[in-house]
């Protein structure tokens, strides 16, 4: 697996000054105002490199990129890379050579925004490296954990109660037969009434036919041979035979028939 990581690029600087620094002689954090700022031991380029899970600082010459020194980092905030005391542009760090020695130099930027790039690119590194142990750790512990079993056992058999799908008790409901003509029709709705069709009013002709003739008012004025000329008619009506007096209410019936769905009403008839 080591042999498969490659290296990649965190930060560049093309300047940075490099200062060789007196040894600690206390608990308290470097200075750089004890270092000769106004003369630098190296100039050169810092590049940010990682590989893996470590971050590599490297001082490289500005023209033919010679390594100058490098500083192999395991942990950032540590004793790799401090910060000092009286400066956010400076800083210590520990560089290693092949055979295992060691020394603390000091490096410096002109420029406040490199420092600032400097300190980010190592705090994200080590942020990613953070969360990929983090992961890895949980994967390991999933792994030893007992595995749940949902699969199905032998004869094992589920019950769905789908919402919305309730029948009648008794069978499917029986389809409609549709009416001739090719159109179905509705039933009427649960609990309705079937209206009754209102019964039409008596017909004037009806109306007419029972209506009894006015009766004959006398008069002095009037002679007597009028008077039997108007009142020849009803007389010779009364003295017809009972055969004309069927016939006679024969027609009145006729006449009310002819008046559909008629209703009975009260008989007004003058009796004769």
């Amino acid at each position: 697996a080591a042999e498969l990581e490659y290296e990649s690029v965190l930060c560049v600087k093309p300047d940075v000054n490099v200062y060789r620094i007196p040894p600690r002689t206390s608990n308290r954090g470097y200075r750089a105002s004890d270092w000769k700022l106004d003369h630098p031991d190296w100039t050169g380029r810092l590049r940010v490199t990682s590989k893996g899970k470590t971050a590599y600082i490297k001082l490289e010459d500005k023209v033919s990129g010679e390594l100058f020194a490098q500083a192999p980092i395991d942990q950032y905030p540590g004793i790799a890379v401090e910060t000092v005391t009286d400066s956010s542009r400076y800083f210590v760090i520990r560089i290693q050579d092949g055979t295992g020695r060691s020394a603390f130099i000091g490096i410096g930027f002109t420029d406040r925004g490199d420092a600032f790039d400097f300190n980010v690119s190592l705090q994200d590194h080590f942020k990613w490296v953070k969360q990929e142990t983090e992961i890895s750790k949980e994967s390991q512990e999933a792994d030893t954990r007992p595995k749940l079993d949902l699969g199905f056992k032998e004869g094992q058999t589920i019950k769905l109660n789908i919402g919305n799908m309730t029948t009648k008790k008794g069978g499917a409901a029986k389809p409609r037969v549709p009416a001739s003509g090719g159109l179905s029709l509705l039933p009427p709705p649960p609990g309705g009434k079937i209206a009754v069709p209102p019964i039409p009013p008596p017909s004037s002709t009806a109306i007419a036919n029972h209506v009894t003739p006015p009766p004959v008012l006398k008069s002095s004025n009037v002679g007597s041979a009028d008077i039997l000329l108007d009142l020849d008619a009803p007389a010779s009506a009364s003295k017809a035979p009972a055969s004309a007096t069927t016939d006679l209410w024969g027609d009145f019936s006729t006449a009310s028939s002819a008046v559909p769905n008629q209703a009975p009403q009260q008989s007004n008839w003058v009796q004769f």
